[in-house]
């Protein structure tokens, strides 16, 4: 098993919990543009909508060819996508509040319809002992990419789609669908 990610906190986490669960994974701090695994593998999954992160075309493009690369002949790349319903229609120039226990979050979002980016800018608010709350930004930026570019960029990448799946079931993807689940081969 191989993990990577570009975040060295993120592998950080991922590597702690393998180990409590008895699990030796490779982690590798790379660029999904930049992507090398050192030889093939059987199979490869990119979940939590990580594709829609890279928001320029041409280096999803490039992200997906690194997988083909690296991936068996016949071998699958399943990966998960939000839609551009959910861009346009649940992020779209929406804000969202959530009041946890132990956080409060703030979330707004800034949706361009030319480019199909939402920028996504989140205000965490967490208490603390003297009754004062600690305040952490973080921005987040995705892109939702049509139906045609991602075939586009799979088929040039030598994968075919298997299937297209609406999010947590094996239900086909509606218009509405928020998430979309690609299970592809490479050929």
């Amino acid at each position: 098993m191989i993990g990577t990610d570009l975040s060295p906190e993120m592998l950080a986490v991922a590597r702690e919990n393998s180990l409590s669960a008895g699990q030796d994974v490779l982690y590798l701090c790379q660029n999904a543009t930049e992507l090398d695994l050192y030889g093939t593998v059987d199979g490869a999954v990119c979940c939590m909508d990580s594709l829609n992160h890279i928001t320029d075309y041409e280096d999803l493009c490039t992200a997906i060819e690194k997988v083909s690369l690296f991936l068996e002949k016949d071998r699958l790349f399943i990966f998960d996508v939000n839609t551009l319903y959910k861009h346009e229609e649940v992020l779209g120039d929406n804000i969202f509040v959530r009041d946890g226990e132990h956080v409060y979050c703030v979330w707004s979002n800034f949706y361009d319809p030319e480019t199909h980016i939402t920028e996504m800018e989140l205000d965490f608010f967490t208490p603390q002992e003297d009754g004062r709350y600690t305040r952490t930004e973080e921005t987040i930026t995705e892109r939702a990419y049509t139906a045609e570019e991602l075939q586009d960029a799979l088929k040039h990448a030598g994968l075919e789609t298997v299937a297209i799946y609406d999010d947590m079931t094996l239900d086909d993807l509606k218009v509405d669908s928020q998430r979309a689940i690609y299970v592809t081969r490479k050929v």
